[in-house]
Formats: structure tokens, sequence, C-alpha cells
């Protein structure tokens, strides 16, 4: 647990020094359905990905960044280079066979694949890499382990305020409540944010809503892995019996435990979905899903791979924050006349506090 603590601090500092020189990678982007002409990419341009042990199917982070490089490489008129991943032992091996397969570019999802994807940039330098969700600062020195990576970092902690806000406002128990896979700052990131959004509304109205299941750090209630199954289950079940009536699973599929214990519950529970727009990427949460905390995974690993292919590559780590709309809430969609018009206003005037700096959330890719 100790040793947990302090990874965790050296990572936010490594990661502070690299927010420090953050810059997104690019504004272009067009949505999958509009017709664009192809563009000439610089000579034996080959974009490439691969998964971590969640798969391009996950509904989640590596899904949005595999719908993101593929978007890119359609544009490009290539065709991109692809490898899942189903556990930490095929990483290496993956990585390797995107080398052979003679990709120009190759992008690696999650944190779990860090020390691979180090491994691989520092022995192939010709080659370019994006890191997706991880400063790629495996020695906690502040500076990315190899020159030719791009960390792309995502500060969910402002946008789980909001959803914490709306959760908090929301609620009519007065109680919400959260659970993660594992306590790794990617994981706890946005539940620090969704306490904060709670605690802020407390603040402002006055109110004592209670956040279930995560008392700050690695304090809280967690899975021990990022997989749907009976501790996934049990953990929700023991957030759910609390009498929580919005509960925030982060970890990409564990989210489906929740839904069924929602569906055992016998009463109305909102769910708050992470990384893409839940509502959008599984018609099953459609009854129950509040909002999604949402990371644009897809449009900032699409901006980086047309840049790379233009040959205007840049290495500087970017952090998505909600200035740059690097993150952000999904519409409340069928909730919408569910919600009051007035708590929703709130919720947009605290967006824009957060991005003028009036209102402060901390986190450790906060500047």
């Amino acid at each position: 647990m100790n040793k947990t603590i302090k990874l965790t601090a050296v990572a936010a500092a490594a990661a502070l020094a690299l927010a420090a020189c953050a810059e997104a990678p690019g504004e272009n982007g067009a949505t999958a359905t509009t017709p664009v002409e192809t563009i000439t990419p610089v000579d034996g341009f080959k974009p490439c990905i691969v998964s971590d042990a969640g798969g391009f199917d996950d509904k989640s982070f590596n899904q949005l960044s595999y719908e993101g490089l593929k978007k890119a490489a359609a544009e490009f008129g290539v065709k991109a280079g692809e490898v899942q991943s189903t556990s930490d032992a095929d990483f290496k091996p993956n990585l390797d066979s995107l080398l052979t397969a003679d990709c120009s570019l190759i992008a690696s999802v999650g944190f779990a694949l860090s020390a691979a994807t180090v491994e691989a940039a520092n022995a192939n330098p010709d080659v370019e890499y994006i890191l997706i969700d991880d400063a790629a600062d495996n020695d906690f020195d502040g500076k990315v382990d190899a020159p030719n990576i791009k960390p792309l970092l995502y500060d969910t902690s402002q946008a789980a305020f909001l959803a914490g806000y709306l959760s908090a406002g929301y609620s009519k128990a007065g109680k919400v409540g959260a659970y993660g896979g594992m306590p790794y700052p990617t994981v706890t990131i946005f539940m620090d944010g969704f306490k904060q959004g709670v605690e802020h509304y407390n603040k402002v109205k006055g109110a004592s809503v209670q956040v279930i299941g995560y008392e700050g750090g690695d304090q809280g209630t967690f899975t021990g892995g990022f997989e749907n199954n009976q501790k996934a289950r049990e953990a929700a079940d023991g957030i759910i019996n609390q009498g929580v009536d919005v509960i925030l699973p982060v970890g990409g599929p564990i989210y489906q435990a929740a839904l069924d214990s929602i569906a055992d519950a016998g009463r109305e529970i909102a769910l708050i979905g992470v990384d893409a727009d839940v509502f959008n990427t599984d018609s099953k949460t459609a009854d129950v899903i509040l909002t999604s905390i949402e990371k644009k995974m897809d449009q900032s690993v699409y901006d980086s791979v047309m840049t790379a292919g233009k040959g205007e590559f840049s290495y500087e780590p970017y952090v998505g924050t909600l200035a740059n709309e690097g993150v952000g809430i999904a519409p409340l969609h069928n909730f919408e006349g569910k919600v009051d018009k007035a708590l929703v206003a709130e919720v947009d005037a605290l967006k824009a506090q957060i991005i003028s700096g009036e209102v402060t959330v901390t986190s450790y890719l906060a500047k």
C-alpha cells in the first residue's frame, strides 16, 4: 500500500513536468462520416496500433484510440497495421510484429504498455511512437524515457469534477458512489475529480452529499483488475447496497458489472460512464446512463497521426483539458428531461469557471 502511494506521488511529479511543456497535437479533424479527399502522406508512412489486454472492442479507450488511428489512415489512403493483446505477455511480441510489418508510426494504448513501448522506442529510434494515457516516464525523473515517444495524457479530473457536481445535484438519496479497477493515477484521477465536484456542490449549496467507495488516493473500493468479473460485481453491489443512486465505475469493462447490479437493485440508479460516451458505445446503458466522463482519445490520436503523415510530427507531450476540448462530459441523452435545467446551467457555468481558473481542480496532471 505504501509503495503504491509513493509511486503515485512520484508519477504525479513527473507528469507535472511533462504537462508544463504540453501542447495540443492539432485542431484538424472531420467526423467519421464526412467525405474527404485522400491526402498524400510522406513516403513510407504506415500507422499502426497495439491494444492493451482490453482489445479494440472494449467500448472504451482501446476502441476510441483504434477509431482515431483508422480514420487518419483512411484519409491518407493507407492501410493501418493493428494487433490486439490478451495479456501483458503479448506486449513485447506485438510491438515487435509491428516493426516487422514496416510500421513507421506505432501507437500503444494504455499505461500497461509503457515499459514495453519505451524499450521498443529506444531500440528503434527511426520509428515514431505514440503512448496513449501514459507519460512514458518509468524512471520518474520528469522526462520521457525515449526521445521518439509522444505521450498523450488527459486531465480527466476536470471533466470528472463536472460529473461529480452534476451527480450530487441529481442525487435524491444524498449518496453517490465510485469504484475503480486498480489505484493507478490514470484511474484515480477520475475518482479524485468526481469527489472534488461533489465537495464543491456541498460547499456551494450547503449540502452534505456523500461519496461512497472512495476516500482518496488508493483508499477506496478497487476490483484488482479491469475485467468484468465477480470482483467487479461485488464492488458494485457493495456500493449500491449502501443506498447510492449514482455510481461511477472507472476501469473499462467493469462498468458492465454495475449494469447488472443496477438491474437487480429494483430501484432507480444512474450510471456515470468513462472514456467514451458510453450511451453511444453500449446500447444496454441507454436507460441508466446519466453522462460519461470523456477522454477524447479518438480525436487526439487522429490529430497526432495526421501530423505524422504530413511530416509534421511533434514529440511534445499532449495533455487534454476542458480548455482544449481533450476531455469533457457527454450529453445527458435520455436523462435530459430528468435533470433540472438550473442544475445543467450551473454545470455549464462551472465548466467556464474551471477553464478560466476561477475554480481549481487538483490532479497529478494539473499545472
